[in-house]
């Protein structure tokens, strides 16, 4: 392995420690306003009319379309979909290169 590959595998996980990292400060502020929007909720009228599920719902879905950029999970579009598409990619870009030659 060659210096450039080890430089890009470190920018690319410290790209990926960096996500992780918003991710989870993005949840422990979720999980600290969400609790205050309840219990706000509980003092001003007991939960007849529980609003801040809207908040907690509205906030929950953004949280996890971050943990699925954070951590990798993507059913449909994976790491091994994401070199396919590359290598096919860069193939089409050669054999478009040797035409043009």
């Amino acid at each position: 392995m060659d210096n450039k590959e080890r430089e890009d595998k470190y920018y690319r996980a410290k790209e990926r420690v960096d996500q992780m990292k918003k991710f989870y400060t993005s949840l422990t502020s979720y999980v600290v306003f969400i609790s205050l929007l309840g219990g706000l909720n509980y003092w001003i009228d007991e939960w007849r009319y529980p609003w801040f599920l809207w908040a907690a719902f509205g906030w929950g879905i953004g949280l996890v379309f971050q943990a699925v950029k954070a951590f990798g999970f993507n059913p449909f579009f994976g790491k091994d979909w994401e070199d396919r598409k590359i290598k096919e990619l860069m193939q089409k870009g050669e054999e478009e290169e040797k035409k043009w030659k």
